[in-house]
């Protein structure tokens, strides 16, 4: 080959090529969705996190529903999300990844059952309430000060307290009855209150390749901390691990055939605490890492 002006141009657009491609290949958009009283600045850490580790990918946060917003009833802020993430698949014919925080693992959950052409590959739930809430947090003694675990189901199972997001995932389990009968969406999710569309949600869920279930015992916001692995507790508040769940037993969402096809990872951690999950870099190294490819 010749070393004139023409053979240099050439060289040129071919090393630019070649760092394009190493910049971009092999990474999924990751898109990050917020939990409760949340917003992008929260999230900087695991971008930055994110973009060492696997330069040049493409790290999408969905900025609806911050601070006190983000109490709004969860169905229309998975309306709204779905809006968003919609064109984001649409770019990506590989596939995304959805990072999804606390009550964020809800929205995404949904978005995943009511989407049925969605192309999540890997779904990461980060501390997130899957099972529901029952726990006198500081974040329900802020939002009904004068109300206890005990007793907030008088708002929470009312027509007027599923206006809250917290109270949509609300899951007392000494009212049973009443959280079937007045829970607009956690109940409808895990297949609890049976309904027309089981079935095509728990198609559309299957589509991903992979659910991955992060929490730990210091959490201190979600409560039983083993909600965010699909444990909860029964009437007697002894936690009731994943397998033994009524929605897994009887597959409702594909929990059961996620876990026989090896697709759901669970990764444990002592000693965080709810608002430290996303910026902890030990976390990030064992549990989050590897699965965004």
């Amino acid at each position: 080959m010749g070393s004139g002006p023409g053979s240099w141009f050439w060289q040129v657009v071919l090393l630019q090529l070649l760092l394009s491609g190493l910049c971009t290949d092999g990474y999924r958009p990751v898109v990050i969705v917020h939990g409760l009283f949340d917003g992008p600045k929260q999230f900087r850490t695991l971008t930055f996190l994110i973009s060492k580790v696997h330069p040049g990918t493409e790290v999408l946060f969905i900025n609806l529903y911050d601070g006190l917003f983000s109490l709004r009833p969860l169905w229309k802020q998975v309306q709204d999300f779905r809006q968003e993430v919609e064109p984001i698949m649409k770019k990506a014919p590989d596939g995304i990844h959805l990072l999804c925080f606390s009550q964020g693992g809800l929205i995404c959950r949904a978005l995943l059952s009511t989407m049925a052409d969605h192309n999540v590959h890997n779904f990461i739930a980060l501390s997130s309430p899957l099972a529901g809430q029952y726990g006198d947090t500081d974040y329900l003694r802020w939002l009904f000060p004068k109300y206890m675990k005990k007793t907030i189901f008088h708002i929470c199972y009312s027509k007027a307290g599923q206006c809250f997001s917290i109270c949509n995932y609300w899951n007392d389990p000494h009212q049973r009855d009443r959280y079937l009968h007045s829970n607009t969406f956690l109940a409808l999710l895990n297949g609890d209150a049976p309904h027309a569309e089981m079935k095509v949600w728990r198609e559309n869920f299957l589509h991903i390749k992979k659910l991955v279930l992060i929490g730990g015992p210091d959490d201190g916001v979600v409560t039983p901390w083993q909600s965010s692995l699909f444990g909860f507790y029964d009437s007697s508040e002894n936690i009731v691990e994943m397998r033994n769940q009524e929605f897994y037993r009887n597959d409702t969402f594909g929990l059961k055939t996620l876990e026989a096809r090896g697709d759901i990872s669970v990764c444990v951690h002592s000693g965080v605490h709810h608002t430290k999950w996303h910026s902890n870099q030990t976390v990030f190294n064992t549990c989050l890492e590897k699965w965004l490819t």
